[in-house]
């Protein structure tokens, strides 16, 4: 088989060392009857892995000149495609796990849609850079905490976390990275329109919730002042002053 060289455009860092690998199926909890949904499976190091453990993996690889490294692996089903773009909602069985090591140009979109787009997934378990996993779980007022926090921590709650070495990827990433794990809990009602609001309110960080959400067109100054008011805050709340919480609730109390 032709050496494969990563392709830079594509975000590509393959994963070479298998030591971290029993870390992995810790954090994901891997059983024998899983569906396990892997984006970016690369050479198809982490992919053998799961398929030796699990009942089925989907993988979904945007090069094709991989396809060659992923023959012929037992209990995979590959799709060739963009993940942002193939319909991951209409892979049957549908995946109860998502485990990955995601490209680091679609790890933000793959997760956050996950968490609507695919209500069958039960648990996520994925390989990110280190600042990315910090910002999932982050601190509402810390620097980190971003609307990306809000949604993960509305939507699920973290079970796991596992600073990783860039020396285990080739080529080796400026970055280090982490594997973080996370399960799903139940998602408000409105949950589409909490997002759309979350990512409004973050969407001009600097400045006061109320005229941020004016800018985006998603309420009138006086409406979310009112709205901020009832939670108990005054007009000059930023957005990363609210817990995710605070974000299902004001959603309902905004015209």
């Amino acid at each position: 088989m032709t050496r494969t060289r990563p392709k830079k455009e594509l975000g590509q860092h393959f994963l070479v060392d298998e030591n971290v690998l029993g870390v992995i199926g810790r954090l994901a909890e891997l059983e024998p009857d899983d569906v396990v949904l892997e984006i970016g499976p690369g050479l198809g190091v982490l992919t053998r892995y799961l398929a030796e453990r699990v009942a089925l993996v989907h993988a979904v690889e945007i090069d094709r000149s991989l396809e060659p490294h992923l023959a012929g692996i037992p209990n995979l089903r590959l799709e060739l495609g963009d993940a942002l773009q193939v319909d991951l909602a209409d892979l049957e069985p549908p995946p109860r796990k998502l485990v990955s090591n995601l490209p680091y140009n679609v790890a933000t979109p793959v997760v956050v849609e996950s968490l609507d787009g695919l209500p069958a997934l039960e648990r996520w378990c994925v390989m990110v850079q280190r600042e990315l996993a910090d910002r999932f779980f982050a601190h509402p007022g810390s620097k980190a905490y971003g609307a990306v926090s809000v949604l993960l921590q509305i939507a699920t709650e973290r079970t796991g976390f596992h600073a990783v070495s860039r020396t285990v990827f080739r080529p080796v990433p400026n970055v280090d990275s982490a594997l973080v794990a996370f399960r799903r809990r139940p998602l408000p009602q409105r949950f589409a329109q909490v997002k759309r609001l979350v990512v409004a309110s973050f969407a001009h960080r600097r400045k006061t919730l109320p005229n941020s959400l004016a800018l985006v067109g998603l309420a009138s100054r006086e409406a979310a002042v009112e709205a901020l008011e009832a939670l108990g805050r005054p007009a000059d709340t930023r957005a990363e002053a609210l817990r995710p919480v605070d974000f299902v609730e004001l959603e309902r109390l905004l015209p």
